[in-house]
């Protein structure tokens, strides 16, 4: 069984289709690449998995059960989380306090709440800023203390739009580790990025979406070499 399964999906927006049945299924302990130009939809359907938009047709499920319509809150005690592109974190926090808050509210007690935070304060090499407030960091920090939220309680599935965009190389870095460490000891993940250098190290299998729709779904080399891939998402023609 698909630990998510998508089926038919669709978005719309006015005249605009910005999801256009997209159908796809990723089983546990993936990594999935999901990349294509800006505006092929991929962000509206990482809403839509995460729960901040409902989809206009279409089946989402998460180990068999149907989840669309369940709200953000809802799917992250389900185990679904998100990163976003603009970082959401508590700026007038601190870090720890920033972690303790994400563990808390997914049910850790204190004790085990801060034992988490200390861990992923280390993997994270945020030890040195760790009682700054958020908005104290730099937005590569600000990422990485994204990351640490995210995974306070190790989620069945994490979300990660553009997590390395316009981030310094030593933080970009960090988090490939950090993903690549994760996805090591079985954790799923789709990962939205740019960067493909990153994308062909980091994910066995890519998907491309172009004008709402997926237009390739092989191995990420494959992909890469898909001759619609080349001309939608690279701006050129197949050798």
């Amino acid at each position: 069984m698909s630990l998510l399964s998508a089926k038919g999906v669709v978005k719309r927006y006015g005249g605009l289709t910005a999801v256009d049945k997209v159908s796809f299924d990723v089983t546990k302990g993936e990594l999935v690449g999901l990349i294509g130009p800006n505006g092929s939809g991929k962000t509206t359907l990482l809403n839509m998995l995460s729960g901040h938009v409902a989809p206009d047709a279409g089946e989402i499920a998460l180990d068999g059960k149907p989840c669309q319509g369940l709200k953000p809150e809802q799917l992250a005690h389900l185990g679904v989380m998100r990163m976003f592109q603009l970082t959401r974190v508590f700026r007038r926090m601190n870090v720890v306090d920033n972690l303790l808050v994400a563990g808390r509210a997914l049910g850790l007690d204190a004790k085990a709440a801060l034992a988490q935070a200390d861990s992923l304060v280390d993997e994270l090499r945020l030890g040195h800023v760790r009682h700054l407030d958020a908005g104290q960091l730099s937005g590569g920090q600000m990422k990485l203390l994204e990351f640490g939220v995210c995974f306070m309680v190790p989620p069945k599935l994490a979300l990660l739009d553009e997590p390395f965009a316009a981030v310094h190389p030593i933080m970009k870095e960090i988090m490939s580790g950090f993903i690549r460490s994760r996805h090591a000891s079985g954790q799923t993940f789709i990962l939205v990025s740019h960067d493909m250098p990153v994308v062909v190290e980091l994910c066995p299998r890519s998907i491309c979406m172009n004008a709402g729709a997926i237009i390739a779904d092989a191995p990420t080399r494959e992909v890469l070499s898909n001759e619609r891939v080349i001309e939608a998402y690279l701006g050129g023609h197949a050798a």
